[in-house]
């Protein structure tokens, strides 16, 4: 069942959605050759606690820690671990917080020091994938819609859709209905409504689609070895247009509608 949220309820979710933001910028800063993602993660849950939130990843099926963090090959779900970062290496962080009963839930995808050109468009790639696909939230369209743009823009660069894993509605679970593939057709799937609230994550790889699960039970790697990158924002479809609800502070154009990579459409 998909469940619409009301405008307090985005509000509660907007305000969860600052509380994520603000610490993953935190991380993001903090994020330096030497640095282990264990350290990260100690960051994480003490700065969203300290806000008044939880840490909604933390204990979900098991999982041991507050954030999600994947270096090169894993795509995503790395348990923060003691390796310490090397200068080259590409970081995702996902991270969620719970606040007054709100998920919200958002990923990046960060260099650490100096990445080749190729590591650096992969990145620029994915961020793109991540904001065609919100342009696609608006009320009257279909889930597939979303999907149809960040697969036509990853793929037209040549890279890999992840089908495995997908978003989701997100609320007061961290994973609600509808799945949001990140692969599909114009006019699929269910439509977007006044009060629908999505995570869209984009996550895409340098080489072929594939995927597995690495023996730890979580982290997933790209079966060929090859980098990957990984982007998400909690967004609600609004009256007027997709409305990000966790929004950093720099690096972020909030005027989605308008947004057009280069030599791309939105529609």
């Amino acid at each position: 069942m998909i469940a619409l949220k009301s405008a307090r309820e985005i509000d509660t979710i907007r305000r969860s959605g600052k509380i994520t933001a603000t610490v993953l910028t935190m991380l993001m800063k903090a994020a330096k050759p030497g640095m282990t993602t264990a350290q990260l993660d100690e960051i994480a849950e003490r700065e969203i606690r300290a806000r008044g939130a939880v840490p909604t990843f933390k204990g979900y099926h098991g999982f041991t820690a507050s954030i999600c963090a994947s270096v090169n090959d894993e795509v995503v779900h790395g348990v923060p671990c003691d390796r310490p970062l090397e200068d080259g290496d590409l970081l995702s962080i996902d991270i969620g917080s719970t606040f007054e009963g709100f998920v919200s839930d958002t990923a990046v995808t960060i260099p650490i020091g100096t990445v080749s050109p190729e590591a650096q468009k992969l990145l620029t790639v994915t961020q793109e994938c991540l904001m065609l696909g919100i342009a696609q939230m608006k009320a009257g369209n279909r889930v597939g819609d979303i999907g149809y743009a960040v697969q036509r823009h990853a793929e037209a660069n040549g890279y890999g859709v992840v089908r495995e894993l997908v978003g989701h509605g997100v609320g007061r679970e961290m994973h609600e209905e509808p799945q949001v593939p990140n692969y599909g057709s114009r006019g699929a799937g269910p439509e977007l409504r006044l009060g629908l609230v999505l995570a869209i994550e984009p996550m895409i790889t340098q080489g072929a689609r594939e995927v597995e699960v690495c023996e730890d039970g979580w982290t997933v790697v790209t079966k060929d070895g090859k980098l990957a990158a990984h982007f998400e924002h909690t967004i609600a479809v609004t009256a007027d247009g997709p409305k990000i609800l966790t929004l950093r502070d720099f690096g972020e154009h909030p005027d989605v509608a308008h947004y057009r990579p280069k030599e791309e459409s939105i529609v």
